[in-house]
Order: C-alpha cells, then structure tokens, then sequence
C-alpha cells in the first residue's frame, strides 16, 4: 500500500521545470504513443487500466474516450477540467503547483488517442498563480518540441490553451465549463446530447479532471494490465485524497486503492490522528457533495467489515450506511464539532453557486439554507427536520445538472445520522444561541 504513481518525484526539486521533469523519465509516453502506437492502441491501454475518472464520478476513462464520435468532419476538442471548486478538495491545484509537466504530458498522449488537435485547460479563476505555473511549462514545452507543429518529428500537430475561469463551481461541470469556455454564462446543458459528439462549438469533445488526465502517461508507461493490478478490482491504480478538519497531518496523500479508511486516519503516514486527542464524530469523504458518515459507518460497514477507500467499499450499504469516494476531499469532525452548524455552512455555499437555471434548485437550496439558519440560531421547529428531507428528496435527481444532488445529499445524511443533534437544537434553543456552543454531547 505504498505505491507513488503520480507523486513519485513530488520531492525532486525543479520537478516543475521542463529539464528535470524529462531528466526523470517525463514526456517519454509521448515519444512512445507517438512513434510506436495507433490511438486505437493507447485507448486500448487505458481501457486495461480500468482508469477511472478522478474528478468525482468514477466514469471508466477509456470508455469514456471510445464515445467520441471520430467520423465527424468537425474539430475534436480534448478540455482538462481544473475548475477544482468542491470544498474540501485540493489535490488538483496541488498536482499543477508542482508536476505541470505531468499534466501536459498526459493531454499530448490523450489528445493524440482522440484525434485532438486543440486542447484547453479550464483553470478554476482563484488559481491565479497556478495559471502563471501552466503558462511557463506550456512555454517549456513548445520550445523543446512537444507542442505546436510537426511534434517529435511525427506529422502531429497540438496546441495547449489555458482558459481562466471566473470564480463559479456550476463550471465545474463539464457541459457548464463547455458554455463558459465558448464565452456564455456557465448554464448546464441537457443531455442529452453529450459532449462526445456536441461538445465544444458543437463538436466531439472529450472533459477529463486534472488527475485523470495527469497519471495517462504513467499509464502508458508501465502499461494498462500492471495499473490495473494495482488497487483493488474495479477500483484500480492510486487516488489522491486531500485530507482536511480535525487532523493532525492535512495534505495530499496518494493512496493505493483499498487502503483501510481506519489506517488511513490513524497511521503517521498519512492523517496521523484526530487533532488535539479528541474522538473522530464524522467524516465526509468525498468532498462536500457526498453524504456524511458518522465514525462508526466510515470505519466499518453496516455489516461490520472494514470500509476500504475504494468506490466499492464506501458506497456499501447505499446511501442509508455508506456514502461515495467522489473527488476525494476528506473532511475529518471531531467530537467537538457542531453538525447543524457544518450542514448549515454547506447549504449557504450551494444555495450561492447554484446557477439558478432549474426551480428545485434554485429554490429549494434558499428554502433549506434559511431552514437550517434558523435551527443553528435556536429558532428552530419541530418539523424542521422532516421539512429538510422532504426538500431534499424534491431537489435530488430533478435538476440538468448534479449541483441539485450535492446541495441534498450532505443536508439529508446529515439528518439521517445526527437527527438526535438538529432535535437539541430545537428543544435547547437557550443552549444554542450561546456563541460557539460546539457539539450537544457538552450539555447532555
């Protein structure tokens, strides 16, 4: 459970430089798809990996790419999604702050498998820095002869663009990046059709997250058959998890798929504990958009067999006992942590980003927001609680896009596992409107 794929030379310095980065075997997955392999072939690479998307879904990446309708006569368009905006999530900013060139290296390969000859970075519009980081390794690049025309001497053409966005986390969507890139608001599209064959200026267009596209070349490297064998079942390769909350050791962590949920917490090696001694009371662990878990559902399933983070494993139990990977943020509470108030602070963060575009979401996120506010401040009702879940099964599953599941999910589990919490609150209003009354197990 020690594997590093992608962050293998994260500690070699200069690693963000073109030189160092080829010194330690980069850019030699382009040499070799380019010289050695058909795009048939690399896409039948990563189908053998069992790659799968990193940006919250889980989509097989191969399958993915086999959708792109490549007997159109239009342009194909390959965008990286780096609009990283799920709370609680930082490993994509992290990988292009300090492994550019493995990013780049993984669209070339990427792009050639789909016939793209224009490609985009979407960058979250925050990252202001990052997109600085991008441009100068994009230079590199170009310079050294593997971007632009004619590359390595093969007859292959591709030019790399860096797209800021302006601040929305609906962007982050693929079909609502796509509306913002052509320069309109950042609205989702139906689909319906799907970008593979009415993408980008209506033409076949494959979205990928920073992480997917950032471990192709690795792949190609090594070989689908032997990422696969790494993990567990469908769950292949290593993940990045951005750890965060009441740990001892936040960061990025690349783990094997299947590490333990319980190791991954505890061990020195990666999160090193709760924070200050205290008692683990939940985790989310799949950014703000996946349900919670109470500590005794994230250590073990409902069945009492060690959750394991991998896809599989989290999702036991379905949404009553188990939750999702999505993007991998992991926030950790302790015992201290007041649930009402974090449920709270999540529904304001969605009401604010929701586009608007559909009536259960635009609507229902302001109606919970103002439902749990008033709760949080001790002028809660009795059937405040039931009126959240009814809100939240209306919004779930009825919007374009899945912004409308996200704002539901966390406020539904949250009742789901610590309705006894959003009870005290409305039976202790006295208790609650003191500032920073933290968690009720201090009063009960």
């Amino acid at each position: 459970m020690d594997r590093q794929i992608l962050l293998e030379h994260i500690a070699v310095p200069g690693i963000e430089t073109f030189d160092v980065f080829r010194s330690k075997g980069g850019y030699n997955a382009v040499a070799k798809v380019l010289k050695e392999l058909s795009s048939e072939d690399v896409v039948a690479e990563i189908k053998k990996s069992g790659l799968r998307g990193r940006g919250g879904a889980g989509f097989p990446t191969g399958l993915k790419w086999s959708f792109i309708d490549k007997k159109s006569s239009k342009p194909k368009y390959l965008v990286c999604n780096a609009d990283e905006s799920e709370p609680g999530t930082f490993k994509d900013r992290y990988l292009m702050e300090h492994l550019p060139h493995q990013l780049i290296e993984g669209m070339i390969v990427s792009s050639y498998a789909l016939g793209v000859n224009t490609a985009y970075i979407y960058v979250r519009g925050e990252f202001k820095y990052i997109i600085g980081i991008l441009n100068k390794a994009l230079r590199e690049t170009y310079s050294n002869g593997f971007l632009g025309n004619n590359i390595l001497g093969t007859g292959y053409n591709l030019d790399i663009h860096v797209h800021p966005g302006a601040g929305a986390y609906i962007c982050g969507e693929e079909t609502a990046l796509l509306e913002s890139l052509e320069g309109k608001r950042g609205n989702p599209r139906i689909k319906p059709p799907f970008p593979a064959s009415k993408g980008l200026y209506d033409s076949p267009t494959v979205v990928n997250n920073v992480e997917t596209l950032a471990v192709v070349g690795p792949i190609i490297n090594m070989g689908g058959e032997k990422y696969a064998s790494i993990g567990l079942g469908k769950s292949s390769g290593t993940k990045l998890i951005s750890a965060c909350g009441n740990i001892n050791k936040p960061g990025v962590f690349e783990i094997e798929m299947g590490l333990p949920v319980e190791e991954f917490i505890y061990s020195q090696k990666y999160c090193g504990g709760i924070s200050n001694n205290k008692k683990m009371k939940a985790v989310i662990p799949g950014g703000s958009s996946v349900p919670i878990l109470p500590a005794n559902l994230i250590l073990k399933t409902a069945k009492g067999i060690p959750r394991l983070l991998t896809y599989e494993s989290l999702s036991e139990g379905g949404f009553e006992t188990g939750t999702m990977l999505g993007s991998g943020g992991f926030i950790v509470y302790d015992e201290d942590t007041c649930i009402v108030r974090n449920t709270w602070n999540l529904t304001r963060f969605y009401h604010h980003e929701s586009c608007g575009q559909c009536s259960p979401c635009r609507e229902g996120t302001g109606w919970m927001e103002k439902v749990l506010h008033r709760i949080e401040t001790g002028e809660g009702r009795s059937h405040d609680m039931d009126l959240l879940v009814s809100i939240a099964s209306k919004i779930e599953g009825n919007t374009i896009c899945p912004l409308g599941d996200a704002a539901a999910w966390p406020v539904a589990s949250a009742i789901r596992h610590f309705r006894n919490e959003f009870e005290f609150h409305v039976a202790h209003p006295e208790i609650v409107k003191i500032k920073d009354h933290g968690s009720i197990e201090k009063y009960t």
